[in-house]
Order: structure tokens, then C-alpha cells, then sequence
């Protein structure tokens, strides 16, 4: 196993759909245990294959709640349904979000409490998933980058300025871009 490269917003691979997995394989095995490896050390609560430049559509997810067993696993080719999200504007403090490939930053945004994924896991067997809130918003978010779209393209004002702003100052918005994350 190895710890990948995330590559930052503004890196191709980022900002376009992932293509469906079509054959499970060796590779896709490997590329599922390194995501793994990176969305941990990193550490993160979900990693989409496009983070690590590889334009496919998988995601993996992890999430510790208090009092509750580890949720953790791998989706292929998911399809996602959801609730409309409550209307109004996002609390700063119960819906600010971050993501490893816009690093060190996080912003208020409005999702979905409720959403119901379905797709495949490494053997090729079905899944569903069906979760609320925080697990909700993860589903949510490594959704979206399946297809192309990052979270600080969905911010309203002031946020969707500032998350650019950012972007300007650290030089990101350009191919090529990215972070390795250390292993503990």
C-alpha cells in the first residue's frame, strides 16, 4: 500500500466526471487500499479516486461517532438520492465542511440531512446506504467530486469569495497541483 498525492482544486482530474469502473481488478484493488492509506493519514472522512488523479468513479469513507462502531467501507459507480436540503442559510458551526483537495480551509454549506446511495463494493456485490446528518454530508461530498464538482463551487456569499480569494493567494486553480499527506 502506498500514501498518494491529493491533487488541489483547480487540477483537471478535479473538475471533470469520473468515468464508470467497468472490470473490478488488481489495480482497482490496489488504488481502493491506497485510498484507504491516504484518506487516513491525511486524515480525512472520505477520499473520491479523482483526488489521487485517477478519474473513476469511486469513493471511500470513514467516520467515527461516539459510542458507535467505526463506519468505514468503499463505493463503486454509486447513484445518489437525497432529500431537498432544509431551506436557509448554513450554520457555521453544525455545517462547515472541509476537503483535502482545497486543504486547510472549511466553509458553512448546506446539504442534505438525508441521502440514499447505491452501488457496488469490491467483489462486485450491491450496496445501500442509507444515512443522515454528518454521514449524509460525506456521501454528499464524495459524490459530488465523481462528477466534476468541488465543494467551494456550491458556497454561497461571502464564502463562495472568499474560498477564491484563498485559492488566488496559495497560487491553486492550476494542473498539476498537489499534497502528500505523512504517515503517522
Amino acid at each position: 500500500m502506498a500514501i498518494l498525492p491529493i491533487r488541489i482544486w483547480g487540477d483537471c482530474v478535479l473538475h471533470r466526471p469520473a468515468a464508470p469502473v467497468t472490470t473490478i481488478t488488481t489495480e482497482i484493488r490496489t488504488l481502493v487500499a491506497d485510498m484507504f492509506e491516504t484518506m487516513d493519514a491525511a486524515p480525512g472522512v472520505g477520499l473520491a479516486a479523482p483526488q489521487v488523479g485517477v478519474g473513476l468513479r469511486i469513493y471511500t469513507y470513514t467516520y467515527d461517532e461516539p459510542g458507535e462502531p467505526t463506519w468505514r467501507g468503499v463505493i463503486l459507480n454509486p447513484e445518489l438520492w437525497m432529500e431537498l436540503p432544509a431551506p436557509g442559510l448554513p450554520d457555521p458551526e453544525s455545517e462547515s465542511e472541509g476537503c483535502l483537495s482545497f486543504p486547510d480551509e472549511d466553509f458553512p454549506l448546506r446539504r442534505s440531512d438525508h441521502v440514499h446511495v447505491r452501488g457496488s463494493d469490491l467483489e462486485g456485490e450491491p450496496v445501500e446506504i442509507d444515512v443522515h446528518g454528518w454521514r449524509a454530508r460525506i456521501m454528499q461530498h464524495e459524490y459530488d467530486h465523481l462528477n466534476g464538482i468541488i465543494y467551494v463551487n456550491r458556497l454561497i456569499e461571502p464564502y463562495h469569495s472568499e474560498a477564491h480569494t484563498i485559492a488566488r493567494q496559495k497560487g491553486w486553480g492550476i494542473p498539476g497541483l498537489s499534497w502528500l499527506p505523512e504517515e503517522e
